[in-house]
Order: C-alpha cells, then structure tokens, then sequence
C-alpha cells in the first residue's frame, strides 16, 4: 500500500479547482433551434423593430379616439364600418371620423386609427357599430417598436440562452447565432475487474457504472462526453491514454487513485503535469485527484460508485459550468429534522447521502460502493470531522 500526502480540506480543494478552470474562447455558429441551453458569443443588435408596425392587441374595432369621447351604456357613440382587417392583411385607404374598421389581434392599425375598442365593449348592426366605452389615445394598440428598437443591442455576449431568448433571436430573422463551444470531456475508467456493458462478466468483475454516471452528469452540465477504452493497471497504458485524450477539453478518470499497489494514475499524472492535490478530508471521495497536465484540467475520481458520483457533483459540475461559460447551478438547501443519529469519522469531513421524505431527513448512505447509496437520496447533509447529528436535531440539506 500506498499511504496518501496530507489531506487537504475540501473548501481548499473546491478553491483549487475553481482557480485553475478557465472559460472556453471557441465558437461555433449553429441555427437557433439547436440553441437552447448554450451561450451567447456575440452582441446581438436589433435590425428591425419589433413590431415592425403598430397592431391591434385586441380583437374588435381600430376607431379615431376622439370619436369615442363620452361613449358609455346609455349614451353609445355611432360609427360606421368601413372594412375590415385579419391579421397579415394590408390595410387599405385609411378611415376618416365617424368611421372604424373591423379588426383581428395582431392586424396591422389602418391609416388614421388610433385606438382598438374590444369587440366585448360594441354591438354591431346593419352595417353600424354602437361603442359603449371610450378609448383612450394607443389603446389596445401594441406601437411600432414598442418591444423593440432598430439599433439597440438586445442581447449581449455571454447570455444564456433559454426559450425567451430564442424567441428575441426570432424576432429579428435570425436562422443562426454564433455561440461557445461546449467542453469535451473525456471519460476513461480505471481497473482490470471493470467490464464494458454488454460484456459477460467473469468472477471478480463489475460492470462500469462510473462512466455512465459521469456521462450523465457531463450532459446535464453543458459538456461532451467522449468515452475511451478502459484504462488497464499499467504505466504504460494509464500513460497512453491520458496523451490520447488531451485533444479534449478536461479529463476525467475514475478509479486508480486511491493507496493500493496497482493505483498508479497519481504517479503517472505527475510525471506529465502537476497535481494540485491528490486526497482529500471529505467522505466519501479521501482519494480524489485534480492535476493539470499541458494545460488541461484532469480529475481523477475515486473508483467506488458513491464516492465517484458525489464527487462529480462537488467538483466537476462547477468546474464544468465555468469552463462551459454557464452560469452555476442554483443550490437549494432545505431545514428538516434527522429521523435518526448519524455520526461522522474522526479524520474528514462526511457527505452523507440522505433522503427529505415528510419533513424528516433520512440518512441512505451505505457505503461508498453501493449506487443505491445515492440512487435513493435527494441530497447530502455535512457532518464535521469527529461530529455527529442526534435523532430529532434540525439540519441543513443541500439538494442534489
């Protein structure tokens, strides 16, 4: 066995990785329905106005304000209907007092209109239309530019980019916008007992469960996943590998880092690059790595299922989102009451997995190997070095 250097704390480590992350410059031009979700590499300044021309925000009759002075229930202003206009329409000739023109939401106002009274508010006969409001000047009228300006910037470069965005881009004709690239990740597990799915198992083997957690969590987190083989227990392969992979973005490795004998990734990382920590005060996840090797940021997580997923979650999810240009996962924390006691260990920091069911916190950790141990859970309560948590305390749960 291998012992571990020192342990460093894991905010110490968190401030490390956070430090050595830097966004992506690369972009990539895409249409702007494959947009949502990315972020915005360019200003994008408004062509047009929005509307193009002032429209009804109301079904029912474009009218001169005027001539709806004083209109009410007993005493309803007159007008004649001299037309009528349906959305997409060209209006006409325009109308003079004592007229209105019959008029669908989103039709373009006629020349001399300047107001639409709801149809709820009239009573049409014979060719004549009784208003029994009055209309103020622009009312139920959306104005020419009233959203939108020619020649203001509406969205600027950095912007993440959700459905409201997509929608600004539209109004503006746009078919495609020029984006950031998203990191590609590589994802490479560690260990001869580690079998592909798909494959038969032989006695002593498991199937790869890291890989497949670690995708997920790259695709929810703006990334590109890029699966390589199986790294085997030797130098020369662990070696190969890494200088294989160094055409992606970031590095993620899971297994071989932790004290036994064929855990040789740390060793060789170093000899590529420069590990800022390797081993950590938390559990689970003591064996966690994160070095930079020709400039690209290399995780090395803990082999068990538990410990690599939890990890994932407090180290590669930020560092990913920052590199990705998104902005950070909004934490949610909740207060609830421990069903149980729960003690931590006397040398690190503990994340216990838990379960908020009924207001109570229901611890679901088993051991670091089990995937059930986080299947189960909601989210994580922290436990201090040597501390515990009695049955019926109040704790803080942050939500995965």
């Amino acid at each position: 066995m291998k012992p571990f250097g020192t342990l460093i704390p894991f905010d110490q480590a968190i401030k490390l990785v956070d430090e050595s992350i830097k966004p992506l410059s690369r972009t990539e031009v895409i249409g702007i329905d494959d947009a949502v979700g990315r972020v915005l590499a360019e200003d994008i300044v408004a062509t047009q106005n929005t509307p193009p021309f002032n429209r009804a925000a109301m079904d029912g009759y474009a009218v001169k304000a005027e001539d709806t002075s004083g209109a009410g229930q007993d005493n309803p202003s007159v007008l004649k209907i001299i037309g009528e206009i349906h959305a997409g329409d060209v209006p006409g000739a325009g109308m003079g007092s004592g007229q209105c023109i019959q008029i669908a939401t989103g039709a373009m106002m006629p020349e001399g209109a300047d107001a639409v009274v709801m149809v709820e508010d009239t009573g049409a006969d014979d060719g004549m239309v009784k208003i029994y409001k009055e209309a103020a000047f622009h009312s139920n009228v959306a104005e020419k530019g009233e959203d939108i300006r020619a020649g203001e910037t509406v969205l600027n470069t950095g912007t993440y980019l959700d459905a409201g965005k997509i929608g600004v881009l539209a109004s503006q004709g746009l078919e495609k916008v020029k984006v950031y690239e998203k990191p590609r990740v590589a994802i490479m597990p560690s260990g001869e007992e580690v079998v592909e799915l798909g494959k038969e198992l032989k006695q002593g083997q498991l199937y790869d469960i890291n890989s497949h957690t670690v995708i997920s969590v790259v695709k929810e987190n703006g990334g590109i996943p890029v699966m390589y083989g199986i790294i085997e227990d030797n130098r020369e392969d662990i070696r190969a590998k890494i200088i294989e992979a160094l055409n992606n973005d970031f590095i993620v490795i899971s297994g071989g880092s932790s004290a036994g004998e064929r855990d040789l990734l740390a060793e060789v990382v170093e000899e590529q690059g420069n590990i800022l920590f390797h081993g950590v005060r938390i559990k689970p996840g003591k064996p966690t790595m994160f070095a930079i090797v020709e400039g690209k940021p290399v995780f090395g997580m803990p082999g068990y299922p538990t410990a690599c997923l939890v990890n994932s979650y407090m180290f590669l999810v930020p560092a990913l989102r920052k590199m990705a240009r998104l902005p950070q996962k909004n934490i949610q924390k909740v207060r609830a009451t421990m069903s149980e006691r729960a003690k931590g260990t006397h040398d690190r920091q503990q994340l216990l997995t838990v379960k908020v069911e009924g207001g109570q916190v229901i611890p679901v950790f088993t051991e670091s190997g089990a995937i059930t141990s986080i299947s189960r859970a909601n989210g994580y309560i922290e436990i201090e070095e040597n501390g515990a948590v009695e049955k019926g305390e109040p704790v803080t749960v942050t939500l995965f």
